[in-house]
């Protein structure tokens, strides 16, 4: 059953027996193959090998270009099994724990991620409970999770990944097991999530230990998990967020509102969130340029500063929004390393074009970032985040204090 979930073709006859959408895509062992379906597909997709924890060597490919070079890292290791080539849809990012014991199953709670689908669960803010999912997607999260605990035999844990795209939900992956989210759903809920699931695999069932089948009640509070990187430690290691995962640990912030768990987590994981006056250093990418405006608006209202590469300057200049000019790395000095390490910046916000070149430009801004421990920004639905706590002005001495063991339980 575990190799029904990891294998593809047998994890596509599953879903298709249980009636559950997923992502179009095949299965290839070479490059030319891998072409052939991304252009059925149509670009963008998601490449990676089979059977890998923590989305190693999993990458987005925008062109034929990306296929032969993600294609050539990943065969530089002898592969038992094939590449998946799956279309990337760029939605909303839904995941569950769940029990199962054979008949019922037990939701403890539905998490929804900050950052859309494409950069990797474990490095990707997760709110509970989702707040902008409908009462109908929820029901058919509990049925769909309910199809597959019992079409993959599950009895204990099962982890499932979905995402949300145009008003449909697509299943992602399934991980017939426990995950990092279990300490995190088991903390924020109150239900002894470890205890059921061990309980259910020596042969209890979930009705007989007092719990209901479906999801359990949500708490009147939100909790936000908030990841780590240790990237400042690792030289020549990329720090931007994509498909595999970076972080080495993750923090927990719990308030009665999104924006004060958000706060304490962001805090808590040694980020600096801007107040106004800052000054922030912004390169994106020009397909990103229509998302990025309205969100530096909102900072200028604050009364945030911009320092910017000529692009992205032209962009938010056109925009109303006053912007300082600073120079590319190859375009001489003072550049935008000198204005990094100068100590006027307060956030940088970097959308790259593409990740792990150590010889782009990019790379060494965001390793120069990392390096002068500033707070950086690689996703802009982090940055949008960042900017709803800024907007709320909040002060730590109103934050209230949350103790787990006595205002999360039921």
């Amino acid at each position: 059953d575990v190799d029904a979930a990891e294998d593809r073709e047998l994890f596509y006859e599953i879903l298709e027996k249980c009636q559950i959408p997923r992502p179009t895509g095949g299965t290839v062992f070479t490059a030319e193959e891998a072409k052939t379906v991304a252009n059925r597909l149509g670009y963008p997709v998601l490449v990676r090998p089979s059977y890998v924890l923590g989305g190693q060597g999993m990458q987005i490919a925008i062109n034929d270009n990306d296929i032969e070079e993600f294609i050539g890292i990943i065969n530089q290791i002898a592969q038992d099994h094939p590449i998946l080539v799956d279309k990337y849809l760029q939605g909303k990012e839904i995941e569950v724990d769940a029990v199962c014991d054979g008949e019922d199953i037990l939701i403890p709670g539905i998490m929804e991620h900050i950052e859309r689908a494409g950069i990797h669960s474990g490095d990707s803010i997760s709110v509970y409970p989702a707040k902008s999912i409908s009462d109908k997607t929820k029901r058919t999260i509990e049925e769909y999770t309910r199809r597959l605990a019992k079409s993959l035999h599950v009895i204990g844990l099962i982890n499932i990944q979905f995402i949300e795209f145009r008003g449909e939900l697509n299943i992602i992956e399934v991980n017939p097991r426990s995950s990092r989210t279990v300490p995190y759903i088991t903390k924020v809920t109150g239900v002894p999530v470890i205890d059921i699931a061990t309980n259910v695999m020596l042969g209890s069932k979930l009705a007989d230990m007092g719990y209901s089948t479906g999801i359990a009640p949500t708490p009147d509070v939100v909790a936000v998990k908030v990841p780590v990187f240790s990237t400042e430690k690792l030289p020549q290691v990329e720090v931007s967020l994509g498909p595999e995962m970076r972080s080495t640990g993750e923090v927990l912030g719990v308030g009665y509102n999104l924006e004060n768990a958000l706060y304490k987590g962001f805090i808590a994981s040694g980020m600096t969130v801007p107040k106004a006056g800052s000054t922030i250093l912004a390169t994106v990418r020009s397909q990103d340029h229509e998302t990025f405006v309205p969100i530096a608006k909102r900072c200028a209202d604050l009364g945030c500063n911009f320092i910017a590469t000529k692009g992205t300057a032209k962009v938010l200049q056109e925009n109303g929004i006053d912007c300082k000019v600073v120079k590319k790395i190859s375009e001489g000095v003072p550049n935008i390393i000198d204005t990094i390490r100068s100590g006027v910046i307060d956030l940088i916000v970097d959308i790259p074009k593409k990740a792990n070149d150590v010889k782009s430009d990019g790379f060494k801004i965001r390793r120069t970032a990392i390096e002068s421990d500033l707070t950086l920004i690689t996703a802009l639905d982090t940055f949008k985040a960042m900017v709803d706590v800024m907007e709320k002005k909040i002060n730590q001495d109103e934050l209230a204090i949350f103790d787990i063991n006595r205002d999360m339980k039921k």
